[in-house]
Parts: C-alpha cells; structure tokens; sequence
C-alpha cells in the first residue's frame, strides 16, 4: 500500500504541491488552495506528535474503528467530502507559498523520523494506528486534497 514511508512518496507529494497554485480550482469541497496545504498540515503536526488531537464522541470513534480497514487496507482514495475532526478546519485565508513551505517541512519530519517518531496517540476517528498506518493515512490524506485541486 502506498504510503509515506515508501521511498519516493514524499518526494512525489512534494512535487505535486509545487504545481499547485492559489487560483487552482476546487473540483470538490469548500477550501481554498492554501486551506487545503494548511488543513493537511494540522493533520501532519498530529503523526509528528506537535499537537494532540481531541477526542470525538464515542458513536463517531465506534465507526472509525469499523471504518478503518476499510479505509487504510488498500489503495482506493479517499471519497471525496469526507468528514473531518473541527480541529482540523482552517477557516481563515492564507498566503499559499508560507503554508506550502510548512507542509513540506512537516512531510520531511515526518519522514526522516520514520515509525520512531510517529505518534502514538490515537486517531480522533481511527482511534489506535500503528506508525504504517500513519503513513497511509498521510499519504492518502496529502493525495486526496492534491486531486481536490487537480495536483
């Protein structure tokens, strides 16, 4: 399964992010460009154990767990408008280049820290992931909004 831990997937996220551009147009969903690099950002600050998510509510943990194999056993992206943790929404507008240069620095973190480094606080929805399982969840997570903008 792909993920970020894979050589050359960090790599190829971040060559994907370059083409993406401040106008690039939404296909789905209601961020911009730079809350959508800003919004992945906060869900990578998670796995490098910069920020501990919040918990959800039992019943949305209870389907996260069901989910999750579903969700990180394969290779199919994400659907598009999946729900995501309040914590994550990034409301306010941002200069792109900023948020970009952010992301990057965290995927490299992420990265070079490897299963190590990962954290192992739990998923707000997945609830426990192993450090393979961050790395497919983040790897799918960076995907799904890189083709929200056509990246």
């Amino acid at each position: 399964m792909k993920n970020l831990f894979e050589p050359g997937r960090a790599q190829e996220m971040k060559e994907r992010l370059a083409r993406l551009k401040a106008d690039s147009p939404r296909q789905w969903g209601r961020m911009s460009a730079a809350q959508a690099v800003a919004h992945c950002s906060l869900g990578l600050e998670w796995a490098v154990r910069d920020k501990t998510p919040d918990r959800m509510w039992f019943l949305p943990r209870m389907i996260g767990r069901v989910v999750k194999p579903l969700a990180l056993g394969n290779d199919d992206p994400m659907k598009r408008n999946s729900p995501t943790a309040k914590s994550l929404i990034v409301a306010d507008e941002r200069p792109l280049d900023p948020e970009r240069q952010r992301l990057c620095g965290l995927i490299d973190r992420f990265v070079a820290g490897g299963s190590m480094a990962c954290t192992t606080d739990p998923h707000p929805f997945f609830g426990k992931l192993t450090p393979e399982q961050w790395a497919i969840l983040t790897y799918k997570h960076l995907d799904h909004h890189l083709r929200q903008f056509g990246v």
